[in-house]
């Protein structure tokens, strides 16, 4: 997305007014005819797929691996004589350092690609679950999952980069959906193997942990025998082709590395203000997760009185209605636009709340399910609106900060939530245990979360018409070069060449618009 800054490091206050104007009427439907999602996928390349999967399966493991702590809390606090929150804190260093990685590996995959990043991450995962699996006391646990959460926060960058930046135009919300949902993925996937082998084998929670290292070496070996992504090698391209003309004589590395600090300092002035309102958006999307997932099992334990099968039963047909709603809403995101979309996905998820608690039966396994359809569908376009909206120098960088940072920001969700609890008591439990109303505490935050979402979509950006235009049309440019023969580095000293007069035409104008406005 185009975002100039008239008035230099800010916006010119007919560009404030301008904005503020077109709120509305940029929620127009994209001029795109609804497609037959079968025959959009049935056009992708056999390396588009690839990538995806690549992408995919380095995301849902990655949560895999997070939900390894949150699936075992009761074995780990038996294990080391030690209470809950005491065990919670493996999740929480895990979100505090999140983005330490998005910061780290951001930068190395916008300056040398995608592939190595997500490699030294899915190697890090390897080290760190294996380590985790032979602590024997709390601090050493804890020191292993705050490395953990320096590798997870730096996969999500490079991951949803590997997976989305080659897809043609249209194939990109529904996948992005599909995308996002590995995370759902990975979630029922610990549950799955959590049943599987810690009450069945001698290791118990430890052997969780040690199965969790085994996958990443497959997804290792598959994205090792794939290339660079086509964007990036095209990127790297006309990188050094301007570092060529504009320093003729100097070494291309170095050439190259000042030619992407200049464009860095670039992105970060031009977008600061974007980066900030996304890093809010993120917050309020993250605490949509955990405000509606985090303390649902308890009240369906306590307050519903269901069994721990019956709990898990709701729990895990929820997971599948998020994995059904991020891909269907992310699929449709393309056709009506990405903001418009998430829009119409939180009044109907906020419609449902009552829907999600009310109900003290086996009739909350609909609810969870269309809940959770709506809660995964509101995240659905979520990665190809952050990558649409990051500046291309620091694609990687950007999307995977601001998601993690959002997903810091929301880990007080479970601590306002307790607050919020604590003024809702309940008669104690059978055992004399304390009772909190959560049915009615998930209710007001999610109430709050939902509204919080609509008003940041509604007066946040997006692509606009002619971007989604210019977008489509350099997607389908590429891939018909590159079929044509065309080499990706020959593709990228061409657009080096075109991006140059087009940015000075920008630049242009820009300055004709901002004399304008002082005039």
């Amino acid at each position: 997305m185009r975002n100039h800054m008239a008035a230099g490091w800010f916006y010119s206050p007919s560009q404030i007014v301008r904005y503020f104007a077109t709120r509305v009427s940029s929620l127009k439907p994209p001029q795109n005819k609804l497609r037959n999602p079968y025959h959009i996928l049935k056009e992708l390349t056999r390396h588009q797929w690839l990538m995806f999967t690549a992408g995919f399966l380095g995301w849902a493991w990655d949560a895999f691996d997070f939900f390894t702590v949150s699936m075992t809390v009761t074995e780990l606090a038996e294990e080391f004589n030690v209470s809950y929150s005491d065990v919670s804190w493996g999740m929480t260093v895990t979100l505090m350092l999140r983005s330490v990685g998005a910061i780290i590996f951001g930068i190395l995959a916008d300056r040398y690609g995608r592939k190595w990043p997500m490699i030294i991450n899915l190697f890090l995962f390897i080290v760190l679950e294996l380590g985790s699996g032979f602590c024997n006391t709390l601090p050493q646990f804890l020191g292993a999952r705050s490395l953990y959460g320096i590798a997870m926060g730096g996969l999500f960058g490079p991951a949803a980069a590997t997976a989305l930046e080659d897809l043609p135009y249209e194939a990109r919300g529904l996948l992005s959906g599909l995308f996002e949902q590995g995370y759902a993925a990975g979630y029922l996937l610990a549950a799955a193997f959590y049943r599987a082998l810690v009450p069945t084998t001698p290791h118990g929670w430890r052997s969780l942990f040690w199965f969790g290292a085994g996958p990443p070496v497959l997804i290792i070996a598959f994205r090792w025998a794939l290339p660079e992504t086509n964007h990036f090698q095209v990127m790297k391209a006309e990188r050094e082709a301007r570092a060529r003309e504009e320093s003729p004589d100097s070494h291309l590395r170095a050439a190259g590395l000042r030619s992407f600090a200049k464009d860095s300092g670039r992105a970060v002035r031009q977008n600061w203000v974007l980066f900030v309102y996304l890093v809010v958006l993120m917050t309020g999307f993250n605490s949509c997760s955990h405000g509606s997932q985090d303390f649902y099992p308890t009240f369906l334990k306590d307050q519903v009185g269901m069994s721990e099968t019956g709990a898990t039963i709701v729990t895990v047909v929820g997971q599948i209605g998020a994995l059904i709603g991020g891909t269907v809403i992310g699929y449709i995101s393309t056709f009506i636009g990405r903001r418009l979309t998430m829009l119409l996905a939180c009044i109907v998820g906020g419609a449902l709340i009552p829907a999600y608690m009310l109900p003290h039966d086996m009739s909350l396994i609909a609810s969870a399910f269309f809940e959770q359809f709506f809660v995964a569908g509101v995240w659905g376009p979520i990665p190809i609106h952050l990558l649409e909206l990051s500046p291309v120098a620091l694609r990687s960088f950007m999307m995977g900060l601001t998601y993690q940072l959002g997903n810091l920001a929301s880990s007080a969700s479970a601590t306002i939530q307790s607050v919020i609890g604590e003024r809702y008591p309940l008669p104690p439990g059978p055992d004399g245990d304390k009772r909190f109303d959560y049915g009615r505490v998930i209710a007001i935050f999610m109430g709050a979360v939902w509204a919080y979402i609509f008003f940041f979509l509604f007066w946040g950006p997006e692509m606009s018409q002619e971007e989604r235009d210019e977008e489509a049309q350099a997607a389908y440019e590429l891939e018909r070069l590159r079929l044509e023969g065309v080499s990706l580095t020959q593709i990228g000293e061409r657009n080096a060449t075109k991006n140059v007069e087009v940015r000075l035409d920008t630049e242009k104008r820009s300055d004709k618009m901002a004399a304008e406005s002082v005039a």
